[in-house]
């Protein structure tokens, strides 16, 4: 006991070590770090995600001096399920993660249950991101840094985020690697400004996801498609490595509908559709959700010098031909003048129409007065 002391002394909390498994019992491995004496580590912490034991007698590990006390204890992953005041104070000295449940909230944050301990948690410590509904968090257990420790234990201030931000450091490099333009990867929203939402890839990195690239139908409020807090799939669109900028885009995992536009919208055809916005050189319209055409305003069918506003306000529906579609280009050009002159074509064809009947009925009818009235002069 005198020399695990002594040896003991030669290592300090929250040190990181590196040593040899020397045994492997039910519940604690051995770990030789050098002299005489061996530390101690949990078997737990030597478990992979299906609790097989990921390492053998021999193997080399790398761990932190959570205790010095009577002995060394190693570990792995923090101090997790801690029981006494005394473990919580180690964890602060080293500056290890603890494992705390969210009990409820209170004013300025939450209520942490760490085993028997209690602890508190301000709200801007809970998450990376602004935490809109702060109820969501309430009920998890999660890894957490304590940042204060007095009192004796009375007084613990936790923090979820410091711990968050030390993850997002140790992945950040990985994460980096597997953004490249055309992969798709997983993401959180983190804030929506007017132009879009940057989206958190891991690893503390961002990526910008514009407005424009959200649908193929035009987003005029980003709000509507996605909020803070979101889980969302997102493709690669371009990495600026001078800026580290990445471009995102959402609208390309879905169905492009253009695909079919030549066959919806078949030229010559008359569509209603409603007057989204002016210009100066003709209005656009909308012709179904994600379909807009341009109606020039040589094809509006209004005198130069008229004003389009008053001829066409927006949300008004007007009829118009389809001119043209072009959906590699994605536009469609469309016509009110052409309208008029299709229903002043099919006006005269009624009228040709109505004439070539007409002289018939007359010339049959003609007859057959001049028929009554031979006979009449017969009789």
């Amino acid at each position: 006991m005198f020399e695990a002391s002594v040896k003991a002394k030669q290592f300090r909390r929250g040190q990181t070590v590196e040593g040899t498994i020397v045994s492997i019992g039910p519940k604690v491995a051995f770990v030789n770090i050098g002299g005489k004496g061996e530390a101690e580590i949990d078997v737990a912490e030597l478990k992979d995600h299906e609790g097989d034991i990921e390492v053998s007698v021999g193997d080399r590990i790398n761990a932190m001096v959570v205790s010095t006390s009577g002995g060394i204890v190693l570990s792995r992953k923090g101090v997790r399920n801690t029981a006494t005041l005394r473990e919580l104070e180690d964890a602060f000295q080293a500056g290890l993660a603890v494992e705390g449940k969210v009990v409820q909230e209170v004013k300025g944050g939450y209520e942490v249950r760490i085993a028997r301990e209690r602890a508190f948690c301000p709200l801007s410590q809970i998450d990376i991101i602004r935490t809109t509904d702060p109820g969501v968090h309430v009920g998890k257990t999660y890894a957490f840094n304590i940042i204060e420790y007095k009192d004796g234990g009375k007084n613990v201030v936790v923090s979820r985020r410091k711990q968050l931000e030390q993850e997002q450091r140790v992945n950040a490099a990985a994460i980096r690697k597997s953004i490249v333009p055309g992969a798709v990867t997983t993401g959180r929203v983190v804030s929506v400004p007017d132009f879009g939402a940057f989206v958190d890839l891991g690893g503390g990195i961002q990526g910008l996801l514009h407005v424009s690239e959200m649908s193929w139908t035009r987003v005029s409020n980003p709000n509507e498609v996605v909020a803070v807090g979101d889980e969302i799939t997102v493709r690669v669109l371009r990495v600026d490595e001078a800026t580290e900028r990445i471009s995102l885009g959402l609208k390309q995992l879905q169905d492009d509908p253009w695909t079919t536009a030549a066959a919806k919208f078949p030229v010559g055809q008359v569509r209603t559709g409603r007057v989204a916005r002016l210009a100066d050189f003709g209005a656009f319209v909308e012709l179904e959700p994600g379909f807009t055409g341009l109606l020039p305003f040589a094809e509006s069918g209004i005198d130069r010098g008229m004003d389009m506003r008053k001829a066409f306000p927006i949300g008004s529906d007007i009829e118009v031909a389809i001119l043209e579609v072009d959906p590699e280009a994605r536009r469609i050009r469309l016509s009110k003048k052409a309208v008029a002159e299709q229903r002043e074509k099919a006006e005269l064809r009624d009228y040709e129409t109505r004439q070539d009947t007409e002289p018939s009925a007359s010339m049959g009818s003609i007859a057959d007065k001049l028929r009554d009235a031979l006979g009449r002069r017969d009789n």
